[in-house]
Parts: C-alpha cells; structure tokens; sequence
C-alpha cells in the first residue's frame, strides 16, 4: 500500500504529503501539491534503480521556482494564444503567464493546486486517485470542473495515468503530466544522446509565443523527422526557422494514429549509457516533445547537481496547442453531460 508522510508546509501551514508506491521494480513519489511526480525509479541494465525525472527538495522549491517539474497540468496544457478563445459564441479571457499567452493554465494553474489523494490497492495494481473541483471563473476558465487523475503502479512496473473530467457549463480542457526524463539519471547531465522515435509524419509549426500557426506541415526533410529513432542532438543545431523559434524542440506532433479509444504506443526513447527505455502508449492525439531549451543553470536537484540546458526532455501527451483558437484542430470543448477521458501509458525496459 502506498506510504504516506509530510513534505513540508505551504506558506499560510497548509500541509503537503508525499506519497510513496512501489511495484514491479518502480518506485513513484507523488506529492499532493500539484499531482507532482517527485521521483520516478527504474532500474537500468544491470538492476540498478535511479530517479530518472527532474524536481526538487523541497517544497518552497516547488512554489516559488519550478518550470512544471513533474506536474499535472490543466486546466488547458500547453498555450492558448492571447489569452483568451470563443466557445459558442462567447469570448472567455483566461489568465496570461507566458509573455501574451497563458501557459499550462495560467499562473495558478492545476500544477499549483493542493489535490485530494486517496491510496489503492486493485489485485497486482497500487496506485493513487487524486481528485479536486475547479471552481467556474478559475483563471477565466467557465464551468465548475471536477476532475480526477488516477496514477496506477502495474505488476510489470509501467505508470498509468488516466485523466477523468466532468463540468456543468461548456468548456475547454486538455489535461496531461509534465515530468522532465533524464533516462540516464536525474542531474546525470544532457540527454541529447538519448535515441527518440515518434510515430508522426507532421507537426504543428509555430509562430511568435509558439503558439501554431494553424498548419500542418511534413516531418520529412525537416529536423522534425523522428519517425525512425534518432539521437536528439543529431539536428537540435540545424539552422532551421523552427528549431530557432523554440530554441530546440518545444512543439507538438500530430500523431499518426489520431484519438483512439484504447491507448497506442506514439514514442520510443532509449538511453544507450544505462539501457534504459521507455515507450509511451496515449489515446491523444497530439504529443509536445520540449527538450529542456529553458533549463539555465539556476535549479538545483535533490541530488545536489545543477539543471542546466537539456539535462531532460518531456513528451507531454496532449490536444494540440491552441485547439480552441484553431478550428481544424481536433476539438477540446467539454460540455455538461459529457466526460472527458484520456490515458497515458508509460512502459519501462532495460
């Protein structure tokens, strides 16, 4: 059963916990701050486990400076141009953290949100439910929103989340997790030998704030092109007008598959150093690959060691940036009697 103890104290004595879980040979720490995915360990080739996700130590760490490290993310993942969109008929203004954009829900978003947290136990599985109502108006956003995300612990050792929304007026959600993976070990340094495969023979190209351009545009010939496994830094310094924009990859593919029901393994990534590989299984549509281009040398990790430029990646399974200012991008709008439902599957080998 998972083990809980308090990590710390928010500024007006609201306690934080941690929550520990282990099965199958993985070890998951989530605080119920955020959802924040603290640790996540996995052995390597030779049995040996390391943290391969990014944090930190503490929790005035987590407030006051952390670049999403690990977090749940919502309302809206990823940006919404403007800070602001229409649904039928009405223009909502939502919260603007991300120059004019809002980012990730706005500066108050899911990430920053104490979260209610109940432990389980279902045969081989071990897991949590974590659950809270956002409010109607909560960083602009319209309707009362419940939501729960269950993360589960498989017997194989593979993290499962699976996202879980109802609300009572029409709105736009799009949830996911943004833990940052260094598969050869937190603070171990860069990743840009990390091999990555993602099943996508598009992308959604970007403009001024990365917020896309409305295209979508071939992945051949391009950087962009990962449907064969490739170092991530064979191309990150290939002087292409996209990679410039996001100072590396900060975008979003369009994946092959599309929304299914049931979830479809989209990416591949192996670290040759330690062995280690994790495959990513979604019922998204879209996937936002950023490789760590803002990370600058002034975070420090529990173990001691200073995050600097592409020190880990994220692949962030997703509805594509800006949906509701795009209407040829799949839809995002939640209404009153509908649930929303999406699934992530995390699979680990060495």
């Amino acid at each position: 059963m998972p083990v809980k103890s308090l990590f710390g104290k928010l500024a007006d004595g609201t306690e934080i916990h941690s929550w520990a879980l282990e099965n199958g040979g993985t070890r998951l720490e989530v605080l119920s701050y955020g959802g924040i995915v603290r640790s996540l360990e996995i052995p390597d080739r030779a049995g040996r486990l390391a943290n391969v996700s990014l944090g930190f130590g503490t929790i005035e760490e987590y407030v006051e400076r952390t670049p999403y490290f690990g977090a749940l993310i919502g309302r809206y993942g990823n940006r919404l141009g403007a800070g602001r969109y229409t649904l039928d008929g009405e223009t909502h203004r939502v919260d603007v953290n991300d120059g004019p954009n809002s980012l990730h829900g706005g500066a108050q978003g899911f990430d920053r949100r104490v979260w209610d947290v109940e432990p389980f136990e279902d045969g081989e599985d071990v897991g949590l439910r974590l659950s809270r109502t956002s409010p109607d108006g909560e960083m602009g956003h319209p309707g009362t929103l419940a939501v729960r995300v269950t993360y589960t612990l498989t017997a194989d050792g593979g993290w499962r989340i699976d996202y879980e929304a109802t609300t009572d007026r029409p709105t736009v959600v799009n949830l996911t997790n943004h833990v940052y993976w260094n598969l050869a070990g937190e603070g171990s340094g860069p990743v840009t030998d990390h091999e990555l495969s993602i099943a996508a023979a598009r992308y959604t190209p970007v403009g001024p704030g990365l917020i896309p351009t409305g295209e979508l545009a071939e992945v051949a010939g391009t950087p962009f092109d990962f449907r064969t496994a490739k170092e991530i830094g064979r191309d990150l310094r290939v002087a292409d007008p996209q990679v410039l924009h996001g100072q590396g990859y900060d975008h979003n593919w369009v994946l092959d598959k599309g929304v299914t029901d049931e979830p479809v393994p989209v990416a591949f990534l192996r670290d040759p150093s330690s062995g280690r590989t994790l495959t990513v299984a979604t019922t998204e549509p879209g996937l936002q690959f950023y490789s760590g281009n803002f990370l600058d040398g002034t975070l420090t990790g529990p173990g001691g060691r200073v995050y600097r430029q592409g020190d880990a990646l994220c692949l962030e399974t997703q509805h594509f940036p800006d949906s509701p200012n795009q209407p040829s991008f799949p839809s995002t709008t939640l209404r009153p009697g509908e649930t929303y439902r999406s699934t992530t599957v995390h699979t680990f080998g060495s």
